[in-house]
């Protein structure tokens, strides 16, 4: 059977009257599905088809096809992208800072009355702005991470940041706790929960009830800042 492309633009109808449009797909096989399925990645804007070890591609598509109308309408429902670019802004702590380029200043980016300032050459905006977020996300996770530690008697091996699509945070069984930077993004009591939880797990490493009283001795947000998650995380990833 010939290997999938990992990923590829095909043109859908979303309605027999109107002409194709481009729809980008990612390929994936797999040998845990019995059937050929289909989602929408929010955060990277595309649709995932998965397919059986044995199913050929084109029954992928068949399904693109039979769907092609519900497949356009969540990809056009889809946040847009947010380039880090001189005039556009950015969330910090769900603040939106407009991100300032002063190419005749020196100092990387720092925050200066409440705008994003990014000194250096214009092709280097978007890195600069980049490697601002990560490092203050470090930061404040480390800070808010401090009294959650102290309170609950335990002390994480390390904290690392990652870049990941699907999970705000988690905490490995070496006690390694780790964060998407994105959350520096999010409004400080969304990063204040996710730390939290992650924090709660060097106590309890599951998700019992032991778990969630923790959790909730610790963070008052929980309901809400998942909900805020899930209704505003997708378009934090399609940021930058």
């Amino acid at each position: 059977m010939a290997d999938l492309p990992e990923s590829e633009i095909i043109a859908l109808r979303r309605d027999p009257l109107l002409p194709p449009e481009p729809c980008p797909v990612r390929w994936r096989r797999s040998p845990r599905a019995r059937r050929v399925s289909l989602r929408i990645d929010p955060a990277r804007g595309d649709v995932v088809v998965t397919l059986p070890s044995r199913a050929a591609k084109r029954h992928g598509v068949a399904l693109l096809t039979e769907h092609a109308g519900w497949v356009m309408q969540k990809l056009g429902n889809l946040a847009p992208e947010r380039a880090f670019e001189a005039g556009a802004s950015v969330p910090i702590g769900g603040v939106e800072h407009p991100i300032r380029h002063e190419p005749g200043r020196r100092g990387g980016a720092f925050l200066e009355e409440g705008a994003l300032v990014v000194t250096g050459e214009a092709p280097f905006v978007a890195r600069r702005v980049r490697d601002f977020l990560r490092a203050e996300a470090l930061r404040r996770i480390v800070t808010a991470a401090r009294p959650h530690c102290e309170a609950l008697g335990v002390v994480p091996s390390a904290i690392r940041l990652k870049d990941t699509k699907s999970r705000w945070g988690s905490c490995a069984s070496n006690r390694t706790l780790s964060f998407s930077w994105r959350l520096v993004l999010a409004p400080d009591w969304v990063l204040d929960y996710v730390v939290a939880h992650e924090v709660a797990h060097l106590r309890e490493m599951n998700h019992s009830d032991r778990f969630w009283a923790l959790v909730e001795q610790r963070s008052e947000h929980r309901h809400a800042a998942t909900e805020w998650l899930r209704r505003h995380g997708p378009s934090l990833q399609r940021m930058g």
